[in-house]
């Protein structure tokens, strides 16, 4: 298929790796982009979006909009949860890079060895379409094993825990969403650098937020020294966006490849098991915010949008009610439409 162009940082323009840039919002007052804005902020909790505690827009590389909520700002940390497997592409890209990890390769699993997960690539679980057995809720009470591996019995080795799953597809045949999977993809990493906790940590630093100028970074690691990938790596709002921006520049920064040629592609390109509701990528979800867009999406309305055609990075933080994560999801895509309009 035909993706859109990833556009370049514009000439004349600082990378934010020491200090945001910042513009002027186009000409929106006819758009509905005002209403749209003061709906997340004013009268909180709104109905429809819960708790917003934080909103930034970039666009050609520079900060249009920055908003927080009551008792939130510039400097305080946000929760990514899954916005973390995002983060874990990232890392991933690098090693790629690097020539140390092949995504068609069958993925270095010790318990896979003598049995038919042995089949399972690095592929099948960056486009989760391993086949293994795992059960995605976060409704309280019904069976989990997200809340067991993070909570539970799981949480001292996340990947161990996962890895433990039996096959209930045939790789690569079904599209299941799985936190499980994106620890065992940490895990992978960890045991290809031999890095876990601290080791793994400064290679995070050294390799990816460094460069960025990402300064806020907390990843969160289990008692293995296994990054917790799935979930945690709380970041400021706009240490955030330096990521998103990263991912619009096609893995480049300040002139220099920090992720290989292609890579921001695999991301976006749509994986072949699709699930009915949302297009998911390669550890990236698809049209949140119109064709061509792409983004990191977390538990509880954690978003960070990339939208090539408007040169666009949206930004948000809060905390909404899971009954109410399809019309953030709709409040996000009008947000962005909004720039649609007057492009």
């Amino acid at each position: 298929m035909s993706l859109p162009p990833l556009p370049a940082q514009p000439a004349g323009v600082a990378w934010p790796t020491e200090a945001w840039p910042e513009g002027e919002l186009p000409g929106l007052a006819q758009t509905g982009f005002e209403a749209l804005i003061d709906e997340a902020f004013e009268g909180q909790p709104s109905e429809r979006l819960g708790e917003t505690h934080a909103l930034l827009i970039v666009q050609g590389g520079r900060i249009v909009l920055e908003r927080y909520g009551d008792g939130c700002g510039p400097d305080q940390t946000y929760p990514s949860w899954s916005k973390a497997k995002s983060i874990t592409h990232a890392l991933v890209g690098i090693a790629v890079g690097d020539g140390k990890l092949d995504v068609s390769a069958p993925a270095d699993v010790p318990e896979w060895r003598d049995d038919e997960r042995a089949a399972i690539t690095l592929d099948h679980l960056l486009r989760m379409s391993s086949g293994l057995q795992w059960v995605e809720e976060y409704v309280p009470g019904q069976p989990s094993d997200v809340i067991a591996m993070l909570f539970g019995d799981g949480q001292d080795d996340v990947a161990g825990f996962a890895a433990r799953f039996p096959l209930a597809h045939q790789p690569g045949s079904f599209w299941q969403y799985s936190s499980g999977t994106t620890n065992i993809v940490s895990r992978i990493l960890a045991r290809t650098l031999d890095a876990y906790g601290p080791d793994f940590e400064a290679f995070m630093r050294a390799r990816l937020f460094e460069p960025l100028g990402m300064t806020s970074p907390v990843p969160k690691f289990d008692a293995a020294g296994t990054f917790i990938g799935s979930s945690f790596c709380f970041c400021t709002a706009r240490d955030f966006a330096r990521f998103g921006l990263l991912y619009l520049r096609d893995g480049m920064w300040e002139g220099r490849r920090l992720l290989p040629e292609g890579w921001v592609d695999y991301a976006r390109t749509p994986t072949p098991q699709q699930p009915l509701d949302e297009p998911y990528g390669a550890h990236w979800w698809l049209g949140v915010g119109g064709p061509g867009s792409f983004s990191a999406n977390g538990y509880d309305g954690q978003f960070t949008v990339c939208v090539p055609d408007l040169d666009l990075v949206l930004v948000r933080h809060g905390a909404t009610p899971l009954d109410r994560k399809d019309d953030l999801r709709a409040w996000v895509g009008e947000v962005v439409d909004c720039f649609r309009r007057v492009s």
